[in-house]
């Protein structure tokens, strides 16, 4: 997992965005425990209050759930959830832009699909699993 972070966004707020991405990419599954807020704070140099800021957006969204003395978990239905938001998000904000620009340049359906075909593909389940 990166160790940088993005000077555009808060950190919290990057933490949050990793752990969605782990769970979306099969890294993370329903019922895992996330690592605890020590050891991200520690891993990555950051205040734990900045990491359980983060975590407790995921618990906000009801992606996690918070264990009094165990510790947070991936709830039922987390990745199902993100999936729904995250796909709509798509079509909603990055679609248009990606459908503009394929219109202004004149690609076919067939030159897509033959250029995913020819992509190699990421395997992201495969990351490391920290936030």
């Amino acid at each position: 997992m990166d160790r940088e972070w993005n000077d555009n966004q808060p950190i919290y707020r990057q933490i949050r965005d990793r752990v969605v991405a782990m769970i979306l990419d099969g890294v993370l599954k329903e019922g895992d425990p996330l690592p605890s807020v020590r050891n991200v704070a520690a891993d990555y140099r950051v205040n734990p209050l900045t990491v359980l800021k983060g975590y407790q957006q995921l618990v906000d969204e009801h992606l996690v759930e918070s264990k009094r003395g165990r510790g947070m978990f991936i709830n039922t239905g987390a990745r199902d959830l993100l999936l729904q938001g995250e796909r709509h998000k798509f079509l909603a904000e990055e679609w248009p832009r990606l459908y503009a620009t394929i219109q202004r340049l004149g690609l076919t359906p067939q030159e897509l699909l033959d250029a995913a075909a020819t992509r190699p593909s990421s395997n992201h389940a495969e990351k490391e699993p920290k936030p």
